[in-house]
């Protein structure tokens, strides 16, 4: 059974789950790239990666309420369906899922997936519920499309590894993979809140990668502690223009706990505030 190459457009369960087995008749493979929409190239770059490993790839756009705070931009947050679309075809994704709120969340929710531990910390505090909103909606469209493999950026660090650990701890038969950011030339990384940036902030904004490679740069060499080096950095951050450093630290990369030393993989991760932006970033530190 020869599938055709034009991308299929799904509304609901249903359908999708109808395109799904249509693939899986033919003996392939499906690797599911969950997003809100608003794409650029590091969504892109997940379904490229879906594509280099066999997989048939699924796209999911649904800008999900439920992981906003009452202060957050849910209704700001930038959608452009048929440029989204029109990416993906261009990108090799042949299914695209997206659904209206009353699909995904036709009755109540009376339940919630809430993962611990690893919400703990970073933007956990910060964004009170969003993490729950997140493990409930993601694990709601693996259960709805059960792609053999899921693809998520490394960019939102922290959210890959809430969702590795909701798979692992509900033993859901599917494969997680963490695909690397994706940086603009200059190296920020790419996210659909960078159009929020004014011309200026947009220049700001790229000291944040730069100073995390002075971090990595200082705890590598042994010059600074972790605390210390990202003490220093935050305070460089504050006087090249940002308005609040919510957090700069070296965490373990697997449990997100702080460290002191690095002596194994770890990630520096931060959260800013730059207008009316929040900007996350990571970088690996060994």
């Amino acid at each position: 059974m020869i599938m055709p190459e034009k991308l299929a457009i799904v509304r609901t369960v249903a359908e999708l789950r109808h395109a799904v087995a249509a693939y899986r008749a033919t003996g392939r493979t499906v690797g599911l790239v969950p997003t809100m929409g608003a794409l650029h190239e590091g969504h892109v770059s997940l379904v490229e990666g879906a594509l280099a490993r066999g997989d048939v790839p699924a796209t999911s756009i649904f800008v999900n309420p439920t992981q906003f705070g009452p202060t957050e931009d849910f209704s700001a947050y930038p959608r452009d369906e048929a440029g989204d679309f029109a990416k993906l075809e261009a990108a090799g994704c042949r299914i695209v899922f997206a659904p209206a709120k009353e699909e995904m969340y036709p009755a109540p929710m009376l339940t919630t997936v809430k993962v611990t531990g690893v919400t703990d910390g970073l933007c956990g505090p910060f964004r009170p519920g969003h993490f729950d909103g997140v493990a409930t909606v993601v694990s709601k469209l693996l259960m709805m499309a059960m792609p053999d493999r899921g693809y998520f950026g490394e960019k939102d660090y922290q959210q890959l590894q809430v969702i590795k650990t909701m798979v692992r701890d509900l033993a859901m038969p599917i494969e997680i993979v963490g695909m690397p950011t994706v940086r603009e030339p200059d190296g920020l990384a790419m996210s659909s809140r960078n159009r929020y940036l004014s011309p200026a902030e947009r220049t700001t904004a790229l000291q944040l990668y730069r100073e995390m490679n002075t971090v990595a740069q200082k705890v590598r060499d042994g010059r600074s502690s972790c605390s210390e080096a990202t003490a220093s950095s935050s305070k460089a951050l504050l006087a090249a223009g940002f308005d609040k450093v919510e957090y700069l630290t070296v965490v373990d990369a697997e449990s997100l706990q702080p460290v002191e030393t690095v002596a194994g993989p770890a990630r520096i991760v931060a959260a800013t505030r730059l207008g009316r932006t929040r900007l996350i970033d990571n970088i690996a530190v060994d």
